[in-house]
């Protein structure tokens, strides 16, 4: 029975509710949707890499062999013989990594969410790269920390410099692969000088290591969990050597923390999908990856490749950029005269659109920089899209 003149309800919002805010990437990919936009702003994988038969193969397979268990719920710390595959892949002759440090997650966003729900209180410091993931910074945005901003050069994070703001601090959160969003990488130095940091002054370490696999030479660089499995937490994702859709990531932990994880993703949402799970493994079990990222490597350095000859071609002095060597992005340095987020608005006038640089600062936001993402766009394309903004940040200077 309908209710007469119900009186309207006045929503009362937690506090909590009011600190969150839509990613400015996602907003700007509604825009990107449209056909005739030449997109450099999503940071999606391209779907070419999708390898949609042995998806759909494997699908098969579990349902068919082990229906009945992959449909049904599953444990929270996830299906145990992809947590011993990731084990496995993460240990060295010197540092074992025991599946009992492996917890599943809903895409690695979820990794971020649940540790700040674990390790972040209101007022917490957190130390951040200048600049950082975008994702990272709205998910533990919600528990109200203080953000410090860690100094980096051309090279990354400055090692050096976190002891002057680690007083106090709950984690360091950082991309040491192929950083989104500049493409930078840590030398093998820098990663050694971090963990030692981070181990002396007793600060955990977030790795968070989306793009590792994605290096273009084919040579991985060590990782900083290997280095110190006490210390350092570890996240990991197939979504960029997959397929995001299956939203299945995982994070890598010293046991007192990842139990106190696997409390969290209780009260979130009980498990990651088991199905997906299983699927995944059936996938990766016998090798597959072995096959199939280099052919991810190859795509994406050719199109960098292409990007990186069009922006010296068509972007006037005084421009500057990254050159990566893996990933899926290059960093653009503007004149300080130069609004990025006023640029885009003239870019998606011209049907070309990017990410400006702001929103990926904590702190004291760089206004004339931008992201610029390739491996989803055509050759051709990249080429006139480059054409166009470069005459776009030419006519403001």
């Amino acid at each position: 029975m309908k209710i007469d003149n119900p009186n309207p309800i006045e929503w009362r919002f937690s506090e909590r509710a009011s600190q969150l805010q839509s990613s400015f990437i996602r907003e700007i990919l509604k825009i990107t949707q449209r056909p005739e936009i030449i997109s450099f702003a999503g940071g999606l994988p391209s779907p070419a890499t999708f390898p949609v038969e042995h998806m759909k193969a494997a699908f098969d397979k579990v349902l068919s062999e082990n229906g009945k268990v992959a449909l049904q719920y599953g444990p929270t710390d996830g299906y145990p013989l992809l947590r011993e595959w990731i084990a496995n892949s993460l240990s060295t002759a010197t540092c074992k990594i025991l599946p009992e440090q492996v917890l599943m997650t809903s895409g690695s966003q979820q990794a971020l969410d649940l540790l700040g729900k674990v390790l972040i209180d209101e007022g917490s410091r957190v130390l951040v790269e200048t600049p950082s993931y975008l994702g990272a910074l709205q998910a533990f945005s919600v528990y109200r920390p203080e953000f410090k901003s860690v100094a980096t050069d051309e090279h990354g994070l400055v090692p050096s410099s976190i002891a002057a703001v680690a007083e106090g601090a709950r984690l360091l959160y950082a991309l040491p692969n192929f950083q989104n969003p500049t493409g930078r990488s840590l030398s093998v130095e820098r990663r050694q000088e971090l963990v030692e940091t981070c181990a002396r002054l007793g600060l955990p370490l977030i790795e968070d290591d989306p793009y590792g696999a994605l290096s273009y030479k084919g040579e991985p660089f060590p990782k900083m969990l290997n280095m110190n499995p006490d210390g350092v937490i570890y996240m990991g994702s197939f979504s960029k050597v997959l397929t995001p859709g299956i939203r299945l990531g995982y994070v890598v932990a010293p046991l007192p923390l990842v139990r106190r994880l696997e409390l969290a993703k209780q009260a979130a949402d009980l498990h990651t999908a088991q199905l997906t799970q299983m699927v995944v493994y059936e996938v990766v079990k016998d090798g597959f990856l072995d096959q199939h990222i280099p052919t991810i490597r190859a795509l994406y350095a050719n199109q960098c490749q292409v990007m990186l000859d069009a922006v010296a071609e068509f972007f006037p002095q005084g421009v500057t950029w990254t050159k990566p060597e893996g990933g899926m992005f290059i960093w653009v340095t503007l004149p300080k005269q130069i609004d990025a987020m006023k640029l885009l608005d003239q870019a998606i006038a011209a049907k070309v659109a990017f990410v400006p640089g702001a929103p990926f600062y904590a702190n004291e936001p760089e206004t004339n920089t931008l992201r610029l993402s390739f491996v989803t766009v055509p050759p051709e394309r990249i080429r006139e899209g480059v054409a166009i903004l470069g005459k776009l940040i030419a006519a403001q200077m």
